[in-house]
């Protein structure tokens, strides 16, 4: 089969289109025929060596959609031919970025019927990323208020509808060119994040919803930016969730600011996700609906992965970017 595949750490040109044997499934293990696999960003980490992979050479990619192909000992619920997709490969397993993959039955379900796999295969970090923080760490309730931070992106988009889905007033930041859309998914005011008066526009946006004195959820992609910002903006006993950053260094300019609104504050990381398969069901379940989408901003077959990798961390898009194997 052909896989994209890295032997060494360092930029795009390090990923190399190889012939190798098709896996087959270990114990637990379902081998998947991939349809589609998203670029995310924690792919390049992987690749950079940020995140040390449990072996090289490696096959790059967290996500993965497709067709079950063969299973292995002591898999129950999956046969040749279902439908599935997942994520939570690529960091101690070989990745999507191949014709077929072998998957630990814990990381996939059932794609419903209706659900297309290019568009499942982007939905995996995204989702689960936005699940984890709104529904599990923040406990978002009906009639609270959520600023979202970079709502075009991946994660971003899916959290605003989630939130949306919630009956939660939703505030994001994006560029002009993506605010229509935002607006569609279920945005309620989106701001463009370079105006200057951004913290006095989303407090006015926040001031008396629910009674509360400001944001009472926060989700940030950019803590070494918008730390203190958050802190501003909060009502009192907000919910803080931070999944990432550019720099390691995040910090306050002053703190008191966040303990006098008794502020709380949850770092995690995806990968931490107790049981994938539960945000997964979910996911699907609501794409299946109609009350999820996954925006497909490019696809690339399997020769433009170091393309799709340079341009996950370089360009600006709304949504997603998918790997779509020749199949």
């Amino acid at each position: 089969m052909r896989a994209v595949r890295f032997h060494d750490h360092g930029g795009p040109e390090v990923l190399d289109i190889e012939e190798i044997d098709e896996p087959s499934p270990g114990a637990r293990e379902v081998l998947v025929e991939v349809h589609a696999a998203g670029i995310n960003p924690v792919d390049t980490y992987f690749r950079e060596g940020a995140y040390d992979p449990f072996t090289l050479p490696m096959i790059p990619g967290t996500d993965f959609a497709g067709e079950v192909r063969e299973t292995g000992e002591g898999v129950e619920g999956f046969a040749p031919d279902d439908r599935v997709y997942g994520t939570g490969i690529g960091r101690n397993h070989h990745g999507g970025y191949a014709e077929c993959a072998a998957v630990p039955a814990d990381r996939l379900v059932h794609l419903p019927d209706g659900v297309n796999t290019t568009t499942a295969g982007a939905a995996g970090v995204a989702g689960v990323t936005a699940w984890r923080a709104l529904v599990d760490h923040a406990g978002l309730e009906p009639g609270e208020t959520c600023l979202i931070h970079g709502g075009s992106g991946g994660v971003g988009h899916v959290a605003v509808q989630l939130a949306a889905a919630t009956g939660a007033q939703v505030l994001t930041t994006a560029s002009p060119d993506s605010h229509d859309r935002l607006a569609e998914l279920g945005a309620d005011a989106v701001f463009d994040y370079s105006r200057a008066d951004l913290a006095d526009a989303v407090g006015e946006a926040a001031s008396g919803v629910g009674g509360t004195d400001g944001v009472d959820v926060v989700l940030d992609h950019r803590l070494d930016d918008y730390l203190q910002f958050d802190a501003a903006v909060a009502a009192t006993g907000a919910r803080v969730v931070g999944i990432g950053e550019q720099s390691p260094q995040v910090g306050f300019e002053n703190d008191g600011v966040a303990r006098s609104k008794d502020v709380n504050y949850q770092f995690m990381s995806m990968f931490n996700t107790p049981d994938f398969r539960v945000p997964l069901a979910r996911l699907a379940t609501l794409m299946s609906a109609g009350d999820l989408t996954i925006d497909i901003a490019r696809e690339y077959e399997l020769e433009g992965a170091s393309e799709a990798q340079r341009a996950v961390l370089e360009e600006s898009f709304l949504g997603k970017l998918v790997v779509v194997p020749d199949r």
